[in-house]
């Protein structure tokens, strides 16, 4: 597989990594090149619609990335990201929100 390319694969059940095509710069100039993305739990996803993160609302994706991301990414870095990057991520996190005996068919559509 080409590491360039968007790419989420299965940590475990809490965790996906996320590698990007674009890397997130940062203003003191490090950059970051995948996300690891946490399941969220009923904190990390209030004040969200359930049925907006499973449409990949972008609005709702910029909520809840910085809450659930490691390293952390920050609001202003989700408004910069490349289309196909919050794609990736809100795939990868839309994975963590379908029931367990769904998730293997999901994941590979």
């Amino acid at each position: 597989m080409d590491t360039t390319e968007t790419t989420a694969t299965a940590a475990s059940d809490n965790s996906r990594t996320v590698v990007l095509d674009t890397p997130i710069r940062r203003a003191n100039g490090s950059e970051i090149t995948e996300v690891q993305l946490l399941k969220p739990n009923a904190g990390a996803l209030r004040g969200l619609s359930l049925t907006e993160l499973l449409q990949m609302n972008t609005l709702a994706l910029q909520t809840i990335l910085p809450r659930i991301t490691q390293p952390q990414i920050t609001k202003p870095d989700t408004a910069n990201l490349d289309a196909a990057d919050l794609v990736a991520l809100g795939t990868a996190l839309v994975g963590f929100l379908v029931p367990k005996a769904q998730r293997a068919d999901f994941l590979t559509e």
